[in-house]
């Protein structure tokens, strides 16, 4: 009885999934946009003072980037 209900249950799925309309085409609306070519730059004639570091070594930047740590990193109590 089981076997026989469950065929059943499968043909169905199977007729209504068949059933269904697929073949509707969807129409896209296609939008047209031109490339502006007007660039207008603003050139700053200010001048501004910036600080820049001085390190010692060379890559000491890199190196202090690539020195980090993580918790698992740690060593754990047992």
């Amino acid at each position: 009885m089981k076997a026989v209900l469950t065929l059943i249950f499968v043909l169905f799925i199977g007729v209504a999934a068949q059933a269904q309309d697929a073949k509707v085409d969807v129409k896209v609306d296609v939008i047209e946009m031109t490339i502006v070519t007007d660039s207008q730059e603003e050139i700053n004639l200010e001048t501004k003072t910036e600080v820049a570091r001085l390190y010692r070594r060379a890559n000491a930047t890199v190196k202090k980037a690539l020195s980090f740590t993580t918790k698992r990193n740690r060593a754990k109590l047992a």
